[in-house]
């Protein structure tokens, strides 16, 4: 790790069956896929560490209290910080403000998010005020900012295929200079659970 790469916040929500990965309930159950959630957030985790960037810290919610998280912490050596805010923008938002630097943030459910990506986002932000790497269904995987911005975030609508089209917008209104990296594919539903078993990746928690 050196003093100038970016710090890497890793967001995730607590575990707990039926209120994670609910789309895959059918096909797995809500225990099942709530310990598909913990693998995800698991690689997400040694992902970031592989990178050998900055300090990488997990963003917990609702908070930091799920016992999960006290095993990450011991197990991947993480600071354990609460996300705060009334949706995703404002939570990703305090994020970036709570940095002395620049930031690279990623979710929990891209299993293909290799070190090398958040090598290349560490990269960009030498360069450029933001970086991302899309999501093949219209959203983001990866977020990256060289300092806080709220108007990144603002009017987006979380949740939704146009989230990264109207984050351009967004920075297109900004007028900050941005980068996108290749775009990745995340596990949300049945057809993402079968890709994700073809695809060969090594998940700590499913073993």
């Amino acid at each position: 790790m050196t003093p100038e790469a970016p710090a890497i916040a890793v967001f995730a929500k607590a575990p707990v069956a039926g209120e994670v990965k609910t789309r895959l309930g059918a096909t797995l159950g809500a225990e099942g896929a709530a310990r598909l959630h913990q693998a995800l957030v698991e690689r997400a985790l040694a992902t970031a560490l592989a990178a050998r960037l900055g300090p990488v810290s997990l963003w917990c919610a609702p908070d930091t209290s799920h016992p999960f998280f006290a095993r990450c912490a011991e197990r991947y050596d993480v600071g354990l910080r609460r996300q705060q805010g009334a949706d995703l923008g404002e939570r990703m938002h305090h994020a970036f403000e709570q940095a002395a630097g620049p930031v690279v943030l990623i979710g929990s459910d891209c299993p293909a998010l290799e070190p090398r990506d958040l090598r290349m986002a560490a990269d960009a932000l030498r360069i450029d005020e933001a970086v991302f790497v899309p999501a093949e269904d219209g959203g983001y995987v990866l977020v990256g900012l060289a300092r806080p911005d709220a108007r990144v975030f603002a009017d987006v609508p979380w949740g939704t295929a146009r989230v990264m089209a109207r984050t351009r917008d967004r920075l297109r209104d900004a007028g900050m200079r941005w980068r996108e990296l290749p775009p990745l594919w995340d596990v949300d539903r049945p057809d993402d659970y079968v890709r994700l078993q073809g695809a060969g990746l090594a998940l700590e928690a499913m073993r």
